[in-house]
């Protein structure tokens, strides 16, 4: 079966700045001009880099593998690559061949994830488990980072053990949602871990690739490494308040997908933490729906649950913690020069804790 792409949905290629407008977010502003336009140019050069790499001689494997990629994406990571080269040499080309390996990396994990999960959604088409099934979906993710780690090899040793390292830290961190908190183990500590690994260690990974493939100073590695993870716990802990967004025209999935899978979530885990009866009845509304889903009953049992979850304190805080953990990354980066640079990480991490989608 071969998916074409959706209705509405953007075309390989096509710059980021006009598919969701995160890098002019960014790069806005007359100070930063030339490195959006410089950024911009790096992204256009690892979608073309990405297209190529997609391509699969068996008729099956490349609709499967450009699926999730014709689909669109923030393109988070090979930004954060392409604005830490600038550190260093700038966009050369082993820059390019990093940045791309690692944004099939998360592609790769995102066929895993829906998997995983039970996500019917992603990016605002059927996942791809959706339309071809588990099994394809999941070697197709196994497709994906085999090609990534091809490229890495391409680059060097240096490359090699950065893409090795992260995969484990990826598994690790999916492993450990998967089983979940053990004795002794805080679940709130024990989920911010889960997402250190799970997201953090890839957004950390892009923003040293871009460091070391461009021969940045070694002083500025550890910096931006700090900084990747911390914004990339940001990221995450903003997408457990988008998921449960009335808004699924805006965010691409159905609203609660995780809540609805028993999937924890920030949100959820605090709510489990509060002590007065109002939120101890909607946790074990929650869990009792959650229960009957799993059975086969209908996912929309919980639409109300959602709603009020959506407007509960521990949302709120949730947002609060994502702020924090984005100021923390901004902290990361004091070693690094003062300049354009420097500037445009601030400037990310606060878009990734303003968004929408």
């Amino acid at each position: 079966m071969t998916a074409s792409l959706p209705a509405g949905a953007h075309a390989p290629g096509e710059r980021l700045s006009a598919q969701l407008g995160l890098t002019e977010r960014v790069l806005a502003g007359p100070r930063l001009r030339r490195l959006l336009g410089i950024v911009e140019s790096g992204l256009d050069e690892v979608e073309q880099s990405l297209a190529r790499e997609l391509k699969v001689t068996d008729a099956l494997a490349d609709a499967a593998t450009r699926y999730l990629y014709e689909a669109g994406g923030k393109r988070v990571r090979p930004m954060l690559t392409l604005l830490t080269a600038q550190l260093g040499a700038g966009t050369t080309a082993h820059v390019i061949a990093g940045a791309t390996a690692l944004e099939m990396t998360h592609l790769g994990s995102l066929y895993h994830d829906d998997v995983m999960d039970g996500a019917d959604v992603r990016r605002g088409v059927p996942s791809a488990h959706a339309v071809w099934g588990n099994n394809v979906a999941i070697l197709t993710g196994d497709l994906l980072f085999s090609r990534a780690s091809q490229l890495m090899a391409q680059i060097g040793e240096r490359a090699i053990r950065l893409q090795a390292d992260t995969f484990e830290r990826l598994v690790l961190g999916q492993m450990h949602e998967t089983v979940g908190p053990q004795a002794g183990d805080d679940p709130v500590e024990f989920y911010l871990q889960v997402l250190s690994d799970k997201t953090g260690s890839l957004i950390a990974a892009s923003a040293q690739a871009g460091a070391l493939f461009s021969d940045a100073p070694d002083a500025y590695v550890q910096p931006v490494l700090e900084y990747g993870e911390k914004v990339g716990v940001a990221f995450q802990l903003l997408d457990d308040v988008i998921d449960l967004s009335a808004d699924a025209g805006a965010t691409g999935k159905v609203p609660g997908t995780d809540l609805r899978a028993g999937v924890p979530t920030m949100p959820s885990l605090l709510l489990a933490r509060a002590s007065d009866p109002a939120s101890r009845s909607l946790k074990a509304t929650i869990d009792d729906g959650v229960l009957r889903i799993a059975d086969g009953a209908d996912p929309a049992i919980l639409d109300d649950a959602i709603a009020q979850l959506r407007d509960h304190p521990a949302t709120a805080e949730t947002r609060r913690q994502a702020y924090a953990w984005a100021d923390a990354a901004v902290a990361a980066l004091d070693p690094l020069p003062t300049g354009a640079v420097r500037d445009a990480l601030v400037k990310l991490s606060q878009v990734i804790v303003d968004r929408s989608s």
